[in-house]
């Protein structure tokens, strides 16, 4: 049996601490408050949490910049508020991810602070330092060099991120097994697993791009996770694979990673993060039906998601977020989540959030935001500005989720939220999409059931039927049932799908019910059942 097997039956939802849930009434989302929504998690169908990072940290960049792997940032609780999450999810067959930073430290960090002192330092060679820079990278978040003057030392240290996120020397043994110990106190505290934030840049090559996988980097992985503690955790990588990497990465018997992310349906035409696109499904269909074919090839398991904290939200970006709201998000669940791989369901995805429109840069806290305004107030008019930044910003998915439609919207009690609310937080809350009849969560927890209760939409082979036109069908095949799930992002289409004999068991446009013939509509979506031929 492939070691990835059992993580198909798993289905992961992707917290972002600080936008939860507020339990305290401080305006931030906190780990008491992801504990009093851990029934909404369970009943929607998932099985498996990943928070971002919760570790101490002055949130330069919201976490990713970690002083102390080994304590709670105080915003979100204390140790023993996690031991309690940890302890109620395990029992609601939960199981906890958290988000492992192994790139950089934040310049707060322990190591830093007294690795800056002097050449002479302990934790000097805990840093890549240089007397000048070695190359022309620039920081990730567009804040210019990527290397930064640290006077006391008379040298550079590199940062691929922000100033504050200097980047570890993973060339150093006494980092790598740093790390190894930092993960075995998680595991110790009975976690489950690790979402590995940038984990293709720990091994450098300064002669090529900063993105480049570099000479070390599969040595460093099985260093980190082919121990005989940490060998069973469920890893994923963000590590921007193609079909080459994913192999080396996470093929049997690598003692690496479990799996890793692939961006092409994230930046289809994308000419950076604030330059609108126009673009049409017809593109997001034909890689997400190559990739199922190529991992189902290479037999490595692969993660099916279309949001994150870092995008804004794909709905919006490539579907309908207006009067076709409903039928755009439940199509892509579909198409997506009863593919071969494990499903990452981002928070208020599955409500149908979408992007907000804000005129006023003090609604922004995302730092890549904030930089980009910076580079381009002035130089552009602030029409075009501002309808840029709220195309591309990741605070787009980071807004406070909107649970009901009253005062705070049911995120906290605090006249004042960290980060302004979605901006139509008033209509797309849980509260009045349970209300609907067409609504989002009803077809998630629909959805995500039938996966559960199907085998072939777990361990099934992936068969392509058609994909192209913004239209794709394709199968599920396992032992001797087969289901056949369509899909239709583009014009309305009449289609001889080849299956005559063939029952409807989820639709999102229950009109297909009365249609004879396999007519659809934009936005349709069916899932049938193939009877015997």
């Amino acid at each position: 049996m492939k070691e990835f097997i059992k993580y198909l039956d798993w289905v992961i939802y992707q917290i972002y601490p600080k936008s939860f849930c507020d339990s305290d009434g401080d305006g931030i989302g906190d780990l008491a408050g992801i504990t009093e929504k851990l029934d909404y998690i369970k009943d929607l169908g998932v099985n498996a949490i990943w928070l971002c990072p919760i570790f101490k940290s002055p949130q330069c960049d919201n976490g990713y910049d970690i002083s102390d792997y080994r304590d709670i940032e105080p915003v979100f609780g204390t140790m023993r508020d996690f031991e309690n999450l940890v302890a109620n999810a395990k029992k609601r067959d939960i199981k906890i991810i958290l988000d492992l930073v192994a790139n950089h430290t934040s310049s707060e960090h322990f190591w830093f602070k007294e690795a800056r002192k002097s050449k002479d330092n302990p934790y000097h060679d805990y840093y890549y330092w240089a007397k000048k820079p070695l190359n022309d990278w620039t920081d990730q978040f567009g804040g210019g060099s990527a290397w930064e003057y640290n006077e006391q030392t008379d040298e550079y240290y590199l940062h691929s991120f922000a100033v504050g996120q200097p980047d570890v020397n993973w060339d150093n043994p006494k980092v790598r097994q740093e790390f190894c110990d930092i993960v075995d106190f998680w595991i110790d505290k009975g976690v489950d697993g690790f979402r590995c934030d940038v984990l293709h840049l720990i091994s450098k090559d300064f002669k090529n791009d900063l993105k480049w996988f570099g000479p070390h980097f599969h040595e460093y992985v099985n260093q980190l996770f082919g121990r005989e503690k940490s060998k069973n955790l469920f890893t994923v990588g963000e590590c921007y694979v193609d079909e080459k990497q994913i192999t080396e990465l996470c093929g049997e018997g690598r003692g690496e990673l479990k799996s890793s992310f692939q961006f092409d349906h994230i930046f289809i035409g994308s000419k950076g993060r604030f330059a609108p696109i126009v673009t049409s499904m017809n593109e997001v269909v034909k890689i997400f039906d190559n990739w199922e074919k190529v991992t189902q090839k290479l037999d490595v398991l692969y993660p099916l998601f279309t949001d994150n904290h870092d995008q804004p939200w794909y709905n919006s970006k490539f579907g309908n977020d207006g009067v076709k709201r409903f039928e755009s998000a439940t199509a892509l669940a579909t198409m997506f989540f009863l593919g071969r791989g494990v499903p990452f369901i981002y928070q208020g995805q599955e409500v149908g959030f979408a992007n907000s429109e804000y005129g006023d840069i003090s609604a922004f806290d995302d730092i890549e935001t904030l930089n980009f305004y910076k580079a381009s107030v002035g130089k552009i008019d602030d029409k075009t500005l501002y309808k840029d930044i709220n195309f591309g910003s990741r605070d787009n998915s980071r807004r406070p989720f909107a649970w009901n439609g009253e005062q705070g919207f049911g995120f906290t009690s605090a006249e004042k939220p960290w980060l302004p609310y979605a901006t139509r937080s008033d209509r797309l809350n849980v509260e009045s999409d349970l209300k609907n009849e067409k609504s989002v969560i009803k077809y998630y927890r629909d959805l995500l059931k039938l996966r559960k209760e199907v085998a072939a939409f777990r361990y099934g082979q992936y068969k392509s039927i058609y994909s192209d036109d913004g239209f794709i069908a394709y199968l599920r095949e396992y032992d001797d049932e087969k289901y056949l799930v369509v899909c239709n992002f583009a014009g309305d289409r009449e289609v001889d799908l080849g299956f005559k004999n063939k029952k409807l068991i989820l639709t999102n446009n229950n009109a297909i019910l009365s249609i004879k013939k396999d007519r659809f509509v934009q936005y349709d979506a069916a899932v049938y059942k193939i009877l015997d031929e």
